[in-house]
């Protein structure tokens, strides 16, 4: 491998791996604008995972327009590949998850081996399946601040963009077959770089017997094609496709689109930087004499522990995370160093939103950190961010969740400033955007089902039926409260107290106060959680009043 295509090439001490990129993009003098590139094929439900190579290669992009240079980004979807297997899920404009069967699965089913933009979409709603795919990632970019230029392979093929460089491969295929086949065994001296598409029954077809550069089209013949373990049945017609009528092989297509769309900068997991990127290499440099553009990979990351799959539905999209977190928070997981295997734990995002908030607070100078712990907050906090804001208040994001247990406004406010997270001169804009946060967590409380997932009753009673010693110890706890006004720990200390002077079991005690608070038996720590409500309310319902 040419020493400039490494992949693992270090980041030469930067505190941010995006300056390392952009120094190695900026080393070629590249002419401008400065191409930066990811890609997808439409293969399945475009999960936050598939947004490594947008959000990553939108960190080296706003460093190059920080230094001042025009900037391009685009993402491919190679969305002339063929369907060659069901997926089990699929996902909406909305980015909701669905079955197949929710959807018009034949659309899908009918057309295996054709390519996605000729597959109709089984949403209905879109003008194709690629396109479908397309949008969503388009929408996940938009949601995310990252302003993507979305290309679709079918187009640059039908308006005969990849023409030349097809041209060009065809007329060189003795030394393309002898590039590729360093890398792949199945390439043999009949081998052709092009697929066309059979005109009878539309599927792409790997056989072609005839090349004629001249008239720029190739005869084929439709024949079977080999889909992991299943076979797509061709329809054995024998046609002639021109080059607007097919498409590369992906080892080609990949060095085809950095001529074409002249890429000099593009991110892109392990299994590429131990599979086409070598090849994709040699065959730019020893086939097209072109420089590939500067690489750099990312370890993937897992979902909850577990690899993602768009196949079984073990999958999280943008859309549906943002309903958890802010654009800011998502965009600070993606910032950290790729080369680093990550969790996107559902169940502790709490840990991944105080990193963030920590982050934040260096950069502002208001907590103490270290020099390494500063030096990263000023350089990578600002591209988090539309506007650094140090009046903005950002509520715990556990507190937060303890505050979705009401749906009241009004309370949640009340309680954020009584436990000091909202200041006094807050204005009125920087505090609906810190209770903003409230929603989030109380959807992240929902969909773990954690700790803080329950709902204060505060508009009525619960149904309820304790006993005499159960309602006298509740009374106590009642005068405890109106003498004393105790903060958290001295009150969940007097709960246990409450229980023993009237000998109540202690859990059913708590059991009793749940009752009246949540309508149900079990909840968050009840001393702490009461202490935070007004106690006007807190005196009435365990006096049963109201």
């Amino acid at each position: 491998m040419h020493p400039d295509d490494d992949p693992y090439a270090d980041d030469d001490g930067h505190v941010f791996w995006a300056d390392a990129a952009a120094d190695r993009i900026l080393a070629r003098n590249p002419e401008e604008p400065i191409v930066v590139k990811g890609g997808i094929s439409p293969s399945g439900v475009p999960h936050l995972g598939n947004m490594n190579e947008i959000v990553r290669g939108y960190f080296v992009a706003e460093v190059l327009r920080e230094r001042g240079y025009e900037v391009r980004q685009v993402f491919t979807s190679d969305d002339r590949d063929p369907l060659r297997k069901l997926p089990r899920k699929l996902a909406d404009l909305d980015g909701d998850i669905v079955d197949l069967g929710d959807v018009n699965a034949g659309a899908l089913g009918q057309n295996l081996g054709a390519p996605y933009t000729a597959i109709p979409d089984p949403f209905g709603c879109c003008d194709s399946y690629g396109e479908h795919f397309s949008n969503l990632i388009q929408s996940s970019a938009d949601l995310l601040g990252v302003p993507v230029e979305m290309v679709s392979n079918t187009e640059l093929y039908e308006d005969g963009d990849f023409e030349n460089v097809t041209e060009f491969l065809l007329e060189n295929r003795e030394t393309a077959r002898e590039v590729l086949g360093e890398y792949q065994d199945k390439v043999d001296e009949d081998y052709v770089p092009f697929n066309p598409i059979c005109e009878e029954c539309g599927k792409v077809t790997e056989t072609v017997t005839a090349v004629d550069t001249d008239a720029g089209t190739v005869d084929y013949v439709c024949t079977d094609m080999e889909a992991g373990d299943q076979t797509i049945d061709g329809c054995g017609h024998e046609g002639t496709a021109t080059l607007r009528e097919g498409k590369l092989p992906w080892r080609f297509e990949w060095p085809a689109q950095w001529r074409v769309l002249g890429v000099d900068f593009e991110p892109f997991g392990k299994d590429h930087a131990e599979g086409s990127w070598p090849s994709g290499a040699d065959i730019a440099r020893n086939v097209l004499g072109d420089e590939p553009p500067v690489p750099m990979v990312y370890e993937w990351f897992t979902l909850d522990g577990e690899a993602f799959s768009s196949s079984s539905g073990h999958v999280i999209l943008v859309q549906d995370v943002l309903r958890m977190l802010e654009p800011e928070v998502v965009r600070f997981f993606f910032a950290k160093d790729p080369r680093k295997a990550r969790d996107f734990s559902i169940e502790h995002l709490d840990q991944l939103v105080d990193e963030f908030d920590r982050m934040e607070a260096v950069y502002f100078g208001e907590v103490d950190a270290d020099e390494d712990e500063t030096e990263r907050a000023e350089r990578v906090y600002p591209f988090l961010v539309e506007d650094a804001n140090a009046d903005r208040v950002r509520i715990p994001f556990t507190f937060a969740a303890v505050l979705g247990m009401t749906d009241d406004p009004d309370l949640r406010e009340e309680i954020a400033r009584r436990e000091g997270h909202i200041p006094d001169n807050a204005s009125d804009d920087v505090v609906e955007a810190a209770l903003a946060r409230v929603e989030l967590a109380r959807e992240w409380a929902r969909r773990t089902d954690n700790e803080f997932n329950y709902d204060l009753k505060r508009q009525a009673i619960p149904d309820h039926d304790f006993d005499a010693a159960t309602e006298a110890a509740l009374d106590d706890l009642a005068d405890f409260v109106e003498r004393e006004d105790p903060d958290g720990d001295a009150l969940q200390g007097e709960v246990y107290e409450s229980a023993k002077r009237h000998d109540v079991d202690v859990g059913a005690f708590f059991s009793a106060g749940y009752r009246l608070f949540f309508d149900e038996d079990q909840g968050p720590k009840l001393g702490q959680f009461l202490a935070k409500l007004d106690r006007e309310f807190v005196l009435a319902r365990l006096r049963r009043e109201a």
